[in-house]
């Protein structure tokens, strides 16, 4: 939690850019895993924890634009809670701490919603995304959960998305920090990494860091030999010489800012001459995309520029042809990277997802495209110093896709699929940074970058 004046400031911008009304921003409940007292790992809203800063359960923010007025609707323990909980701080000690000063049980909140209803004044609130915040908005206002989406606040979206975006100084830190725990997490994978390891026992570890050193994995890991899934969630293999192992994990840091990384091992430690060829056109691509990376510069741009270094790449090693630039623009390259460079991150791992992926990412002047692979990239707009974002270039041979293309003859111009039957098995490489948007370009997150050269990760499984 950060000094209270952080919380207040924040609540002060928010109001000042809403024009009437009543914010609403709720805080999540306990949600069971197999009955009502074994519940998931809580998890808070993160626009609740960015404006009210608590990371408790049962909890609503209110802030009355008219009125000047923040407010925390919850309730105190009870004797059976302390039975089991021992002494908890009230509903105010709780509030003071994030410089709000009115609270109220949770009970009053359905008669300060109703009242300013009557009165005509607008509710804003954002789209939920847990069905007992899209229950308690029918109870409080009226609207029934097939149209709660329609009715929230596409002002406090925009607003939020606003605030959000530029990482404040502290943010930054503690980003850093969730960073540097990612660090820990990826040097062990790679000394892993042996032949005859489990995946499961891989994830398992580096999930285990995760947890001794923060809030846990800031997503479900992704670990795999069949890096060609783009989010494969199996650990069941065993690792196997010639594979490669793809891991893309990060961790939240204990105030759950997040990071996200990914780097691509051999397995058993020494690359293939066949491995570094595709391996050095994906890192060439990361380079570049960093390389360019600072403020008025659309990250549309950027993505599009990997791509041309992917494709020019694999010309070279003659899975593609032609034209580098008439390849990129018929979306020739989505064959190998059906994905986006990378996305908005903070307390979030895909920040302010909830919020609309194009309304975080795009904006009036650049939006979404709607070609193959392109269209999956979650950030577009120009980047802004403080902005945090990632960036992920791969190359995959994904069997299905590449039937589908060969024998639909998609961009067959482009693609040699004659060649490509060798590849069939590869896998897939992606390598991952996080990056900080500075003045004048971006720096790398967390104290030192994690080993991504094909000699720094031979030279860390070694050791």
């Amino acid at each position: 939690m950060f000094d209270s004046k952080i919380y207040s400031e924040r609540r002060l911008k928010l109001r000042k850019k809403i024009r009437s009304g009543i914010i609403l921003i709720h805080g999540n409940n306990e949600s069971p895993m197999n009955y009502p007292a074994n519940p998931y790992h809580f998890r808070q809203d993160s626009s609740f924890l960015y404006f009210f800063g608590l990371n408790l359960p049962g909890l609503v923010g209110v802030i009355d634009i008219e009125d000047g007025r923040d407010c925390i609707y919850g309730n105190n323990v009870d004797i059976d809670d302390i039975i089991w909980m021992g002494p908890q701080p009230t509903i105010n000690e709780l509030a003071s701490k994030v410089g709000v000063l009115s609270t109220h049980p949770l009970k009053d909140l359905v008669t300060t919603l109703h009242r300013a209803v009557k009165q005509g004044r607008k509710i804003h609130f954002t789209p939920p995304y847990r069905a007992e915040n899209i229950l308690s908005l029918e109870q409080l206002l009226g609207i029934h959960p097939t149209l709660i989406q329609k009715y929230s606040s596409v002002e406090l979206v925009k607003t939020i998305v606003s605030l959000r975006s530029i990482k404040e100084p502290c943010e930054i830190t503690e980003i850093d920090s969730a960073c540097d725990i990612g660090y820990k997490m990826h040097t062990t994978a790679m000394k892993m990494a042996m032949v005859g390891e489990k995946e499961l026992n891989i994830a398992g570890t580096i999930a285990g860091i995760a947890n001794c050193w923060g809030s846990g994995p800031s997503f479900p890991i992704i670990l795999s030999q069949n890096g060609e899934t783009l989010h494969n969630h199996d650990h069941s293999q065993i690792l196997k010489e010639g594979r490669l192992l793809l891991c893309d994990a990060g961790a939240e840091a204990i105030s759950n800012y997040a990071s996200d990384f990914t780097r691509t091992i051999p397995v058993g430690g020494k690359f293939s001459q066949k491995q570094k060829d595709i391996y050095n056109v994906v890192l060439a691509a990361n380079n570049k995309a960093i390389e360019l990376a600072k403020p008025g510069i659309p990250y549309l741009n950027i993505h599009l520029e990997a791509a041309r270094i992917i494709t020019s790449g694999l010309v070279q090693l003659g899975l593609m042809k032609g034209d580098i630039n008439d390849a990129v623009t018929n979306g020739a390259h989505a064959l190998f990277m059906p994905h986006g460079l990378g996305h908005m991150m903070g307390l979030d791992v895909h920040d302010m997802e909830d919020l609309g992926e194009n309304n975080v990412g795009y904006d009036d002047e650049i939006s979404r495209s709607d070609q193959f692979g392109t269209a999956y990239l979650r950030l577009g707009r120009k980047l802004q110093e403080g902005f945090v974002i990632t960036v992920e270039p791969g190359i995959y041979f994904i069997p299905a896709l590449i039937e589908k293309w060969k024998s639909e003859k998609i961009n067959s111009s482009f693609i040699n699929f004659d060649k490509l039957a060798d590849y069939i098995g590869f896998g897939g490489i992606r390598l991952e940074d996080d990056i900080l948007i500075t003045a004048k370009g971006c720096r790398l997150l967390g104290s030192k970058r994690i080993p991504i050269t094909i000699e720094e990760v031979e030279k860390t499984f070694a050791g």
